[in-house]
């Protein structure tokens, strides 16, 4: 039976390498789908959790794992020597950044050379880390022909980009659609074939470079509209009287031809900072300078110096010397509703403030403690009293399960950097993107 009749038969043996944010959830849906599964991972306490069926991602709920366990449809290893055993193999590592801004394809190259250790002939080899395009083809594919193997002939090698959204309940692994880009028609053809049985919509493409540059567009896209707004609200604040917040709203109202963004702290997660300095830094191999892509990714990245700024003068038209004042920080994960700290712009707001005042605790329930520049940090509780005894409550995060109203009504002083409790003409309440002036 060939590749192809296995996969549409749901006979075909799936691994998933690194069952970290990206590979989890494929870890439920893939076998979900009828496929045997084994995750392989070098972390040995993902291992053990996965196989006594336990999540350690709040988008993955532990009985969904529990289920395909139990099922006898995945399983968990650290030994490589899986991939052996594997028809179609899905490469799910980190793509970090290096200090110099500089891609770290590392862990790409480690669990290629891993992989090509234990491959067979007829195998299916799927890219699904984000990176700049060319990854595939120029840093991937030279690893897995090693040996003699050819792609098209020996094994099938394909690009398909994650697009984990997460806290998201609308659109899940499932129903997102995917991009499938193979190094050859055939290899698109296979890798769509397998994800049309784990997903409701795949969307093939020419190569994997367009689909490598697809899922860098979707992230530049968000960065540039939110780098747009953030400078306009900086902007509006310098004209005064300007409210930013009512600026979107109304332009909003236009039925074409506009989306709302919004200001904030920053951007965190793992792609949306990361993927214009990918981009740019393949860029200048072609001697291109995304000057524009990498402007906006530097005024995001400038955000959380804003909101300190702010704070710092909050404080002195309240007659609050910075140097004794305690605040209370709400939120320290990178968006509202999970417990993903990766780049989070509140933590680096923390980090910026915590030599500049006397005291500083936060609350987030999904984050129940913080290692800030090797200072321990533990989630208080958001009672009356912490809320009457901070200075000045800082909102970064802006979770659903927050009481805005008991925030408001027991803080003394509030910068609400994500417009959480959306109410104007408190004088204890302030914003980014507004400052009134008596004319």
């Amino acid at each position: 039976m060939d590749l192809e009749t296995r996969i549409r038969r749901n006979k075909a043996r799936v691994g998933i390498v690194g069952i970290g944010y990206v590979g989890l959830p494929l870890c439920v849906e893939i076998p979900r789908a009828g496929f045997p599964t084994v995750g392989i991972d070098v972390d040995k306490s993902k291992v053990t959790a996965v196989s006594k069926g336990r999540s350690y991602i709040e988008d993955v709920p532990s009985r969904d794992i529990k289920d395909v366990v139990d099922r006898g449809l995945l399983e968990a290893t650290t030994d490589y020597r899986a991939c052996s055993r594997c028809d179609v193999i899905n490469i799910c590592v980190p793509t970090p950044f290096t200090a110099s801004k500089d891609p770290d394809v590392s862990f790409i190259e480690d669990a290629g050379r891993r992989v090509a250790r234990h491959m067979r002939k007829g195998q299916l080899i799927i890219l699904r880390s984000t990176t700049y395009p060319e990854t595939t083809e120029s840093v991937l594919l030279p690893i897995l022909e090693g040996k003699g193997r050819k792609v098209g002939r020996d094994f099938h090698l394909a690009f398909v980009p994650e697009r984990v959204d997460p806290g998201n309940k609308t659109f899940t692994t499932r129903t997102t659609p995917v991009v499938v880009g193979g190094v050859t028609a055939k290899c698109t053809r296979l890798a769509s074939a397998f994800y049309r049985q784990v997903v409701d919509n795949v969307f093939p493409v020419s190569s994997p470079r367009v689909a490598e540059m697809s899922k860098l567009l979707e992230n530049i896209f968000r960065s540039v509209n939110i780098a747009l707004v953030n400078e306009l609200a900086q902007m509006c604040e310098r004209m005064g009287n300007i409210d930013i917040w009512e600026v979107v709203a109304a332009a909003s109202t236009k039925p074409f031809g506009f989306m709302p963004f919004y200001p904030g702290p920053g951007i965190g997660g793992h792609c949306i900072l990361i993927d214009p300095y990918y981009l740019a830094w393949k860029a200048r191999e072609y001697d291109f300078h995304s000057n524009f892509i990498e402007l906006a990714a530097q005024t995001n990245e400038s955000m959380p110096y804003r909101v300190a700024d702010r704070l710092l003068e909050v404080l002195g038209t309240n007659d609050i010397p910075a140097s004794r004042a305690k605040l209370l920080l709400l939120g320290a994960a990178f968006k509202r509703d999970v417990e993903d700290t990766r780049h989070s712009p509140a933590i680096k707001v923390m980090e910026i403030l915590l030599d500049k005042v006397k005291r500083i605790d936060y609350h987030d329930p999904y984050v129940p403690e913080l290692d800030i520049n090797g200072r321990k940090f533990r989630s208080r509780r958001l009672t009356r009293a912490a809320l009457r005894a901070a200075d000045c409550v800082v909102v970064l995060t802006d979770h659903s399960c927050f009481d805005y109203d008991t925030i408001l009504k027991e803080s003394r002083l509030i910068l609400d950097a994500r417009n959480a409790i959306k109410r104007r003409g408190r004088k204890k309440l302030y914003t980014l993107g507004f400052r009134p002036v008596r004319r």
